[in-house]
């Protein structure tokens, strides 16, 4: 069964001082196109993050957000005092040098200055990767389940149109006959407008007549369409990753149909091949969206 590219996915992880909540959406491309968007702490663990989701997803424009809740103190802040009484005796100099020695607030100057306060990060818990990393995980599994999901209904549409391209290549053969022989009339009638039938060598006519009409035999065109049409179905059944594939065979079945046209040369049959087109159109669109 097919997968669609487009889907998403979340999951909540509850630790005992925060909340981490895992978002994950993907739409179609040609290959993995990820990018990340990871708390510091869990930063280290980005290549780790990304081969989980190259082995699930394996291909689409992938969007991973990952964002933690603190409900306690998880940053560790410290307040410089060494600095900021080296910034203090330095603009204290300064002031009674210029004459500003009822200047008070130096601490409102100071403390946004560099270095007065550091923040210390804690180093990642292995035990709470753990937690992390299968919420990781569910993530994926939801965006995975969601891509089913949306490929039932590609599968569906896919197999639909097809079968309506088939449908519409069944009819084909009953023009055939009349066809052959307006074609035969037309040619005839215009001979013996422009030189007369008495003048004409009906032999001559004739081989000339087989060699036109073979140019315009469409047998080949219908096997090879045929066989395009039920290879699709197969590739859909059979592949685990067909989008690549279907999308080639369809540029093929598109090939055949463009010259069923151009030997169609029957009003009823051009019909056939504009409603196969249509349809084809419709494939083409939805086998980009195909894992």
């Amino acid at each position: 069964m097919i997968l669609s590219m487009t889907g998403y996915g979340k999951a909540i992880c509850e630790l005992p001082n925060k909340k981490i909540t895992v978002e994950i959406k993907s739409l179609n491309s040609k290959q993995l196109d990820l990018s990340t968007r990871i708390p510091t702490l869990y930063r280290e663990k980005e290549l780790e993050i990304r081969s989980d989701i190259a082995s699930k997803l394996f291909r689409g424009k992938v969007d991973f957000m990952m964002f933690s809740e603190s409900q306690a103190g998880e940053k560790s802040v410290k307040i410089n005092t060494d600095i900021i009484e080296s910034y203090f005796g330095q603009m204290k100099e300064l002031a009674d040098k210029f004459g500003q020695t009822d200047r008070t607030d130096f601490l409102r100057i100071i403390m946004p200055l560099p270095d007065t306060v550091t923040v210390e990060q804690p180093e990642l818990d292995e035990e709470e990767w753990l937690k992390v990393k299968a919420t990781i995980g569910q993530a994926i599994d939801n965006l995975v389940a969601f891509r089913t999901q949306e490929g039932k209904a590609l599968d569906k549409d896919l197999r639909t149109r097809i079968n309506l391209i088939s449908g519409f290549l069944s009819e084909v053969p009953q023009y055939e006959a009349c066809r052959i022989e307006k074609i035969r009339n037309r040619i005839q009638t215009n001979l013996d407008e422009l030189v007369g039938k008495n003048n004409i060598d009906e032999n001559r006519l004739e081989q000339e007549l087989i060699f036109y009409i073979e140019k315009l035999d469409i047998n080949e065109e219908k096997v090879r369409l045929a066989n395009h049409l039920k290879y699709f179905t197969e590739t859909m059944d059979n592949e685990n990753e067909p989008g690549k594939k279907l999308g080639f065979i369809a540029q093929e079945i598109g090939r055949e149909i463009n010259t069923l046209g151009s030997k169609a040369n029957e009003a009823n049959m051009q019909k056939l091949v504009i409603k196969m087109k249509d349809e084809l159109e419709k494939i083409k669109e939805q086998v980009l969206n195909v894992l």
